[in-house]
């Protein structure tokens, strides 16, 4: 039995889908500083096991306790594989070889995806024809950022497809988590419960394929950029996820990858020396028409004012 949700997103909604795509445009920037010194598994499981450790501090502050039955810690397991170690893991692997804004203008392809997946598992977020159309219109977006041959050779092209394979993996988890909602579960609870699940998976991966990293060689640079993947980007960031995704649905969540690659575009050229070519800036803007589409609000509002001026005329 899936719980309805609002369709149309409120002032106080969209200001926390903005800050949310602050937070987790910055985990880009702050994965491209970690990459050169740490390995992608372990990054993953730092970031993960630091925000574990700040959410329940949160939670047992404000007199939340974790969940005792074995069905609620499944479901934990089942998040935290899909919207963490899967898509983390990836990502952090795919900016060993791709530049923090390219990766987070793919990651954009997040809400095209969760609009097909979304259309088949849940009843009420069947797609309108206008989202079919922006869904089309987007993955067209992406082909064209993966699909031309000079971007950059084979090694940056099975970096992107790893991206996009990560962005499959967040629309999965959107639909999955709208069932948190149901089980009545406090975002801040779910938040801590899934980050936990997934540092108990990444744990014995990370030691079997990274190893042991000796601490004293990370300088003071890359610890800071994981203590705020950590924080910002993760503990904070996924009580926002999972408070705008009880309240506006998979769909309208998703639409926060839209946002992200601005602040990531920003803080990589800033700070990284990143720069992007035409090709990405035709790819973002396809994703982005796309994504008005799927939206649907520009879209109406175009119809409405054209058919006031048909009926004054």
């Amino acid at each position: 039995m899936t719980t309805s949700i609002s369709h149309t997103m409120s002032v106080k909604v969209w200001a926390m889908l903005i800050i949310l795509s602050v937070l987790w445009g910055g985990s880009f920037f702050f994965v491209g500083v970690a990459v050169n010194e740490l390995p992608p598994f372990t990054i993953v499981t730092l970031r993960v096991a630091i925000a574990a450790i700040i959410l329940w501090g949160i939670a047992f502050l404000v007199g939340h306790r974790p969940p005792k039955k074995m069905k609620v810690w499944i479901s934990f397991f089942a998040i935290g594989l899909l919207n963490n170690v899967v898509p983390f893991a990836l990502i952090a692997w795919g900016q060993t070889q791709v530049a923090s804004g390219i990766a987070s203008i793919l990651n954009a392809a997040t809400p095209i995806f969760t609009v097909i997946i979304a259309g088949i598992m849940l009843p009420d977020e069947r797609p309108s024809i206008l989202k079919v159309i922006g869904a089309g219109i987007g993955l067209t977006g992406v082909v064209v950022m993966i699909g031309v041959p000079t971007f950059g050779g084979e090694g940056k092209l099975l970096a992107q497809i790893a991206i996009v394979i990560a962005t499959i993996s967040y629309a999965f988890a959107g639909v999955y988590g709208r069932r948190f909602k149901s089980m009545k579960i406090n975002p801040i609870i779910t938040a801590a419960g899934q980050v936990t699940a997934s540092t108990f998976i990444l744990v014995p991966v990370t030691l079997f394929i990274d190893g042991p990293v000796n601490v004293q060689d990370i300088n003071t640079n890359t610890w800071g950029a994981v203590i705020c993947l950590a924080i910002f980007s993760t503990a904070v960031a996924y009580v926002l996820y999972f408070r705008i995704l009880e309240l506006a649905g998979a769909t309208n969540l998703l639409l926060v990858t839209m946002l992200i690659p601005i602040s990531a575009i920003l803080l990589g050229s800033l700070f990284l020396n990143e720069s992007l070519t035409a090709i990405h800036f035709l790819g973002m803007g396809l994703i982005a028409f796309g994504l008005s589409a799927i939206d649907g609000r520009i879209w109406k509002k175009v119809k409405l004012a054209v058919m006031k001026r048909s009926a004054l005329s």
